[in-house]
């Protein structure tokens, strides 16, 4: 077994933490508190490359590997988990499906965008009343002259408001009393087509969450992405995917979480020694340092097995369900080593918890990856 990175991925891994903390940590208050989204910052990624970074060269992208999809991930959100939520559903919920399941044709037009960051990339599955149960999708769209008409809304859509398209789920038809849902792709300027951007969240607060509605909108037969009634199917593949995704986002929150509060510790002196000198200090940390050892190898054998074409469900339900868990205790403990100061929005650890809180819920629940890895082990 070999542990080691490629010589590429290190040299991604270097640049992107130098990127992450000269560039990203700096502004990653102000822009929480400001519910600032970092525009600028996505500018120069899409300047170093890195927007497209897994897809195909063909299509303006990097053609490099998930693990390196990973690794930028995990550094992003070691400095602001805003910025790293933007950028793994950029990727792995906006443009992971059009490369999967897109003709040619399609990949020219909607892919080549997301990759050199013209748009974002976005993808419009869940529903009001469809969240765990995505199967409880209510959008429909029906066909008429060649046209799909859509109509429904999504809620907890990420980019939405910086995307120029993105794909939805939405039913089709009815087999037996089933229903057969479908992906298409909309542009996000067509007529009836609403993008709602008003939340008000606990964490994540310069990332882009919003509401879809739709109103008689209208696009041709063509913008169906893959076949009609395998949207369902589709979406669990680009999920498991996205796990990979929300996994290394928790690896990152919770190294930078570590990182500050090793940094305090060694730094504030109490009863006249520094508090990294005190055994029950150490022990927090060394269980801090071991759990996201663990949550680190556990997300890049994923990436690993993902690249390899080997199957890899379980063990990207396994990564996002263990590091999205790890990642609220460590930055809770973070947050408990800083004391009174942990409490306040300047050292940034309190910031780190609330966002780490988002990472059990989004791509299935804490509760949703149990169930999915029970269903793989053979219960």
């Amino acid at each position: 077994m070999n542990f080691d990175l490629t010589a590429e991925q290190e040299m991604i891994k270097k640049m992107i933490r130098e990127f992450s903390d000269e560039v990203v940590a700096p502004g990653s208050i102000d822009r929480d508190r400001n519910k600032q989204f970092p525009v600028e910052v996505f500018k120069q990624l899409s300047e170093m490359g890195i927007m497209g970074l897994p897809f195909p060269e063909e299509y303006g992208g990097g053609g490099a590997d998930t693990v390196s999809f990973a690794i930028v991930t995990e550094e992003l959100s070691r400095a602001c988990a805003s910025t790293g939520i933007t950028y793994s559903a950029h990727i792995s919920l906006g443009g992971a499906p059009l490369n999967l399941f897109g003709t040619k044709e399609q990949k020219h037009k909607y892919l080549t965008p997301i990759c050199t960051g013209e748009s974002f990339g976005a993808f419009g599955l869940t529903e009001p009343n469809a969240g765990s149960d995505a199967g409880g999708t209510q959008t429909t769209a029906a066909k008429s002259n060649g046209e799909y008409i859509i109509n429904g809304n999504k809620c907890f859509i990420t980019n939405a408001s910086y995307a120029k398209h993105l794909a939805i789920t939405a039913i089709t038809g009815m087999n037996d009393g089933k229903k057969e849902i479908s992906a298409i792709i909309i542009p996000t300027d067509a007529k009836g087509f609403s993008v709602i951007d008003n939340y008000e969240k606990m964490g994540l607060n310069a990332s882009n969450t919003t509401e879809l509605v739709m109103e008689n909108v209208r696009v041709p037969e063509e913008n169906l992405l893959g076949k009609e009634g395998e949207g369902f199917k589709q979406f669990l593949i680009t999920l498991d995917g996205g796990r990979i995704g929300i996994g290394a986002m928790a690896v990152g929150i919770a190294q930078g979480a570590f990182d500050k509060s090793l940094q305090y510790t060694k730094e504030r002196k109490q009863f006249g020694k520094s508090l990294s000198s005190f055994q029950a200090v150490q022990f927090k940390l060394a269980d801090m340092a071991m759990k996201i050892e663990l949550a680190r190898n556990m997300v890049y054998k994923a990436a690993w097995l993902k690249d390899q074409g080997r199957p890899f469900s379980k063990e990207a339900s396994m990564c996002k369900l263990y590091a999205s868990e790890i990642c609220m205790e460590v930055t809770n403990q973070a947050v408990q080593l800083h004391g009174g100061y942990g409490y306040m929005k300047e050292y940034h650890v309190e910031r780190m918890m609330r966002d780490a809180k988002l990472l059990e819920i989004g791509e299935g629940t804490s509760e949703i990856q149990r169930t999915v890895i029970a269903r793989l082990i053979g219960c």
